[in-house]
C-alpha cells in the first residue's frame, strides 16, 4: 500500500508539468508586470516593482495551503475526473486572458466550471461529435467544498499585503486634481493533492474515498490551481482595505463550506452554494467599491506637507522603514508643500539629510540618514502629483 502510494504520488507530481495552465501562469505573470511597469513609467518616471512581484510573497502561503488542501482531500477521499481539471484548467485560462485578476478568485474559476458540467450532458445529448457521457459523472459535492476552502486561501493572501509592497499609481480625480491610488493585486499558484479514477491505490478504509467515480482504484494528482485578485484602494489605507475585504471574504467561504457540507446530504444544495459564491464575491467587490468612492481621496495634494504614496524597493526610504501614507512635514528644517519644495531641501544638505514625519497616529517622528553611493537623490519616495507624462510636455513646449 505504502509503495503503491509513493509510486501514484511521483505520477501525479509528473503530470503536473503537462497541465497547459502552469505556463500559462508565466506568460500572465510577465505581460501584468510589463504592463504595469510600463504605467510606472509614465506616472513616476521610473519602475516602482520587478517584473514578477504580482507573485512575490505568496509562496509560503500557497504551499501551506496546498499542504493542507491536499490533507483534507486525500484524508476525505473527494474523487475528481480528469475531464473535470482539464475544464476548470480551461475556464481558468479563458477568464484570465483579459489580463484582470479579479476573475481568478475560486468564486468564478470553480463557480463556472461548475456551472459548466452541470449542463453539459444536456448539450452533449443533443449532437454527435463528442461523447455524451464526458461529463456525466461529476463530484459537485466535492467541488464546492473545495470552492469554499480557497474562498479562506484568497482571504488570508489578502491579509497578508504588506504596507508598502501595494501597487501605486495616479489618476485624475473628480474636482480635475491628480490623486494616488493603490492596487491590492496578487496572483498565486495553490498546488494541491487530489485522487482521480483509475491506478494502484484502493481503499483502506470504509468511508474512503468519500465519492467513487467511475471506478474502485485511484491515482493522486498534483493540480496547481491558480487563484488571484485585484482591488483598487483610494478611500482608505492598502493594508486597511485588505483586512476588511479578507474579513468578507473568509466569512463568504464559511458559508460556502456549510452549504456544501449539507449538499453530502441534499445534493441539490450545491447549487446554492455556487450562486452565494459567485454573487456573494459580486457583492463584497461592490460594496466595497461604493465605500472606497464615497469619501476624498486617502492620497490627495495636501496644503500642509507631502503624503507618502510609494516606496521605491532598495532605497533609502525603505531601509529607514518609511511608510506608504505618512506625510513628511519638513526637510532639514524647511517645510514643504509640493516636490519641488522637497528636492530643493533635500539637495541642501549634501550627503545628509533630516525629515519629519507624521505617523499614522498623527504623531511626528524623525527620520535621518545619509546618502550611500548609487542612492537616488530623490530618496526612493513617490508622491501624489502631476504624471511624469504630464511633466515631460510640459518641458516639450516650454
Amino acid at each position: 500500500m505504502v509503495e503503491a502510494w509513493f509510486i501514484e504520488l511521483l505520477k501525479g507530481i509528473g503530470m503536473l508539468f503537462l497541465n497547459p495552465l502552469l505556463y500559462w501562469l508565466f506568460v500572465l505573470l510577465f505581460f501584468a508586470g510589463y504592463f504595469r511597469i510600463k504605467r510606472d513609467r509614465l506616472d513616476f518616471g521610473v519602475k516602482v516593482f520587478g517584473l514578477f512581484s504580482e507573485w512575490k510573497n505568496t509562496w509560503g502561503i500557497s504551499l501551506i495551503s496546498g499542504f493542507i488542501l491536499s490533507l483534507i482531500m486525500l484524508g476525505v477521499g473527494f474523487v475528481f475526473s480528469y475531464e473535470t481539471i482539464l475544464l476548470l484548467s480551461v475556464v481558468t485560462i479563458i477568464l484570465s486572458i483579459s489580463m484582470r485578476f479579479s476573475m481568478l478568485s475560486p468564486s468564478y474559476t470553480i463557480g463556472i466550471t461548475f456551472i459548466l458540467l452541470l449542463f453539459f450532458p444536456l448539450i452533449l445529448e443533443n449532437q454527435s461529435y463528442i461523447d455524451s457521457s464526458l461529463f456525466s459523472i461529476v463530484n459537485f459535492s466535492s467541488l464546492v467544498i473545495l470552492l469554499g476552502l480557497l474562498l479562506f486561501v484568497e482571504a488570508i493572501l489578502i491579509r497578508n499585503i504588506k504596507r508598502n509592497k501595494t501597487f501605486p499609481s495616479l489618476v485624475l480625480g473628480n474636482r480635475g486634481l491628480w490623486i494616488g491610488q493603490h492596487r491590492l493585486k496578487k496572483i498565486g499558484i495553490i498546488p494541491f493533492f487530489i485522487l482521480v479514477p483509475t491506478g494502484m491505490i484502493t481503499s483502506f478504509a470504509p468511508f474512503w474515498p468519500y465519492f467513487s467515480v467511475g471506478g474502485e482504484s485511484f491515482s493522486v494528482l498534483l493540480v496547481p490551481f491558480v487563484l488571484g485578485f485585484d482591488f483598487i484602494v483610494r478611500g482608505s489605507l492598502p493594508q486597511n482595505a485588505a483586512k476588511k475585504l479578507a474579513k468578507s471574504i473568509t466569512i463568504l467561504g464559511i458559508l460556502v463550506v456549510l452549504i456544501g457540507v449539507g449538499s453530502l446530504y441534499l445534493p441539490s444544495m450545491a447549487l446554492v452554494a455556487v450562486i452565494i459564491a459567485i454573487f456573494g464575491r459580486e457583492w463584497i467587490h461592490y460594496r466595497y467599491r461604493v465605500n472606497d468612492r464615497a469619501g476624498m481621496s486617502y492620497f490627495h495634494p495636501e496644503d500642509n506637507g507631502l503624503k507618502i504614496l510609494g516606496i521605491i524597493p532598495g532605497t533609502p526610504a525603505e531601509r529607514l522603514d518609511i511608510l506608504v501614507g505618512e506625510t513628511i512635514i519638513k526637510v532639514n528644517g524647511i517645510k514643504i508643500n509640493s516636490e519641488q519644495d522637497f528636492y530643493s531641501a533635500l539637495q541642501s544638505s549634501g550627503a545628509y539629510f533630516k525629515l519629519e514625519v507624521v505617523d499614522d497616529a498623527n504623531e511626528m517622528r524623525f527620520v535621518q540618514g545619509a546618502f550611500y553611493q548609487g542612492d537616488h537623490h530623490e530618496l526612493g519616495l513617490i508622491f501624489t502629483a502631476k504624471p511624469f507624462r504630464e511633466k515631460s510636455k510640459r518641458k516639450n513646449i516650454s
